[in-house]
């Protein structure tokens, strides 16, 4: 364990930030945090709490780090922020760097990336704060359900499906309350699955099965809301056409290290990307530790892994 301490050096967990998702961060960060003191590393918790650039650069200075590892969901952590300061600092750090995360974060950015490399996406309409007034004719052409979601936001935030037309209205101030632009994205009728990837590899699939209609903050987090089924049964070859499209809209959009693509499995078995998320949950529940022990990988080799690629794509 000692050689293995010196090899890493001090290890800095970042978790919290100031984003709507900070309590999920928090978790993941401590879990973490425990998982890697417990392999004997010499690993320091930081917890972010601004997305002010200078404050973060001293605070992180001050801990003489050697890696950071970034367990922060949501605004500055997934949008690129926390990783252009690491990089000015000249830092190994988990994850994907500034442009893979700000494309990631932008469920409008990435679909058209999604799309230019054949992967099948819902079809939808985005509205603008400023302006959605003004395209309320646009209404008249609209056909539902709907998923109407923030463009930037994870853990299912501001998301609802709207089945009649009078209920769009509050979807949408819904949305914008949280961002400027909103998807209104086709609702496309099958199965919830995610697929992660770790170095560059899928992992098995996930069949996501909630108490609800669909996979909700509530279902997300709250104990018994949801199933989760791995490998999900899927015939072999339906499985590998969706482990095959979230490596496809991982490499897209230059992820790297680790990241996790949510799909919807239609009816006649296509994998239709949702999103992908580079800074997936981390806590020994979360769904691609749970995928990794599927292939004999525990928690604390999968947060170690993760700290060996950090120096990996520094060395590069």
């Amino acid at each position: 364990m000692v050689g293995q301490a010196e090899q890493f050096g001090k290890i800095g967990v970042l978790m919290g930030g100031p984003s709507s998702e900070r309590e999920i961060s928090l978790k993941s960060g401590h879990a973490v945090f425990d998982a890697l003191a417990q392999l004997g590393l010499d690993v320091a918790s930081i917890d972010i709490t601004t997305d002010n650039p200078q404050e973060n650069a001293r605070l992180i200075s001050s801990l003489n780090i050697n890696c950071a590892f970034v367990a922060l969901h949501g605004r500055f952590g997934e949008d690129g922020g926390v990783q252009k300061v690491l990089d000015g600092l000249s830092l190994a750090y988990t994850g994907s760097g500034v442009r893979a995360s700000q494309l990631a974060m932008d469920k409008i950015a990435s679909r058209k990336i999604f799309q230019d490399t054949g992967l099948a996406v819902p079809s939808c309409r985005v509205f603008e704060k400023t302006t959605y007034a003004l395209q309320q004719k646009e209404y008249d052409n609209l056909t539902f359900p709907l998923v109407v979601k923030p463009a930037t936001h994870g853990s299912s935030i501001g998301l609802t499906i709207v089945d009649k037309r009078e209920e769009l209205k509050g979807a949408l101030n819904l949305a914008f309350s949280y961002d400027t632009r909103v998807i209104l994205e086709d609702y496309i009728d099958g199965r919830e699955i995610t697929v992660g990837i770790l170095d560059e590899e899928p992992l098995p699939v996930i069949e996501i099965v909630p108490k609800k209609r669909f996979f909700d903050y509530e279902a997300k987090y709250k104990t018994g809301m949801t199933d989760y089924v791995v490998p999900a049964p899927l015939e072999e070859a339906v499985a590998r056409r969706a482990q095959g499209a979230a490596l496809a809209a991982h490499k897209s959009l230059g992820c790297l290290g680790c990241s996790r693509a949510d799909m919807i499995l239609s009816r006649e078995d296509i994998p239709f990307v949702l999103e992908v998320n580079t800074i997936p949950g981390l806590t020994t529940t979360s769904l691609l530790p749970k995928a990794a022990k599927v292939v004999g990988i525990d928690f604390g080799q999968l947060c170690l892994k993760l700290v060996s690629l950090a120096y990996e794509k520094k060395k590069t």
